[in-house]
């Protein structure tokens, strides 16, 4: 921080403090979405809640790479929001200082941040997003005990049917079990039991040891009378159903580290074209999205600066439904180009060449064009917008009248 005077230093802290604020609100609002269903769908399945949070830490790589650019642009748009609305910034303009030597200590946050993201875009995110789908394969299957589901018949080997009607402490205490064995000289057991728990045994991984206590089993052999039995405790063996394992990571192209989408993408080898293509966009898809990211402190500026004498927050709504859009057309030029419908370069890079063209223009307005507005005539559009609907309120008011208590029989 030397290199910088008091004004890069007084930027800096402008900057910092909202893009801090607002990416933890964003990745927040992202997670506590995906909880929500991660917690409902953990419920169906019939899971440990502490996969929930393992399938979030998962998520969170996805959710940076989304939230740290738009806590770059809104922390700058914030900070030279306040310099202009305080007049701050007229001070700066009249001893000399330009808009693109303000942008001095945003650029160098900026590239840091670039930086950042593309290392998360690049190797974080596709390495946590394949644990991410093994976690949930492993949750459907039943390789995190997920299998036994609450009130619900569970079917084991072909042999066993079981029941519970409780689940405690994380499925380690199970109240309230019904058990159905058949073997294979014909005899059924029927078994209740007030309460269990499952139990490894070792040296065999292949079967538990289900623990009952305080219940009953009746035996029925085909012919004979059916006998009942009481015990106090009772282990049941069960083999546990063979799972398949889950598949090697690069099932799909969003799991392939940068490296790796270069080589399937652009490589001599015979590969298959659909595999060829998508690795081709995916890998377009996020240099685009990276690559976005220096075009930010431009497009900051040029919409943090009100018109004269007034406050309007216009810009920072606009920035944030820009963003957005852009995020979403590359969404969906990126599935289509992986569809093999349009070339990867021409659906990423035509709509990025569009968007730096509009913004370097926007900055050139603001910077460069005395008097000049990046949207003036949406201010001037909202501003009339807005007059006319005070007028309508007022209007409508006055037609109404004051509102005169209705007159009381005296008598």
């Amino acid at each position: 921080m030397k290199f910088l005077n008091a004004i890069d230093r007084y930027i800096f802290r402008l900057v910092l403090m909202p893009m801090l604020g607002i990416f933890v609100l964003a990745a927040s609002l992202l997670v506590l979405d995906k909880m929500l269903r991660l917690f409902d769908f953990v419920a169906t399945e019939g899971g440990p809640v502490g996969v929930v949070f393992k399938l979030l830490a998962n998520m969170l790589p996805e959710y940076a790479s989304l939230a740290i650019p738009l806590g770059l642009m809104l922390g700058i748009l914030l900070a030279f929001r306040k310099l202009a609305t305080s007049s701050e910034l007229d001070v700066m303009r009249a001893v000399g200082l330009s808009y693109t030597r303000m942008l001095r200590v945003p650029y160098l946050i900026t590239i840091v941040l670039v930086g950042l993201n593309f290392a998360i875009v690049g190797y974080l995110q596709p390495l946590s997003r394949y644990y991410y789908e093994q976690l949930n394969y492993e949750l459907k299957s039943g390789a995190l005990g997920a299998s036994i589901k609450v009130g619900e018949f569970t079917s084991l080997k072909d042999r066993i049917a079981l029941r519970i009607d409780e689940s405690q402490d994380e499925g380690r205490r199970l109240i309230g079990i019904f058990a159905r064995v058949a073997n294979d000289k014909g005899q059924v057991l029927s078994i209740s039991a007030r309460e269990g728990r499952f139990l490894a045994l070792k040296g065999s991984p292949d079967t538990i040891i289900l623990r009952l206590e305080q219940g009953q089993i009746i035996q029925d052999m085909p012919g004979d009378t059916p006998r009942v039995l009481s015990f106090t405790r009772h282990d049941l063996p069960i083999e546990l159903p063979q799972i398949e394992k889950f598949r090697q990571r690069g099932g799909q192209s969003r799991e392939y580290l940068l490296p790796e989408l270069l080589k399937l993408g652009w490589s001599k080898s015979s590969q298959p074209e659909e595999e060829r293509v998508s690795s081709q966009a995916n890998f377009n898809y996020r240099m685009v999205e990276v690559v976005m990211m220096l075009l930010l402190p431009l497009l900051a500026v040029a919409l943090a600066i009100p018109p004269k004498r007034s406050t309007s927050s216009l810009g920072l709504f606009v920035s944030i439904v820009m963003i957005v859009a852009y995020h979403k057309v590359n969404q969906y030029a990126n599935d289509v180009a992986s569809l093999g419908r349009i070339d990867p370069v021409l659906g990423l890079w035509g709509p990025f060449a569009v968007l730096a063209v509009i913004i370097l223009w926007m900055y050139y307005r603001v910077a460069y064009v005395p008097g000049g507005q990046a949207i003036g005539w949406l201010e001037k559009g909202f501003e009339m917008l807005s007059k006319r609907l005070k007028s309508l309120l007022r209007r409508r008011r006055r037609s109404h009248g004051p509102v005169l208590p209705e007159p009381q029989d005296m008598t």
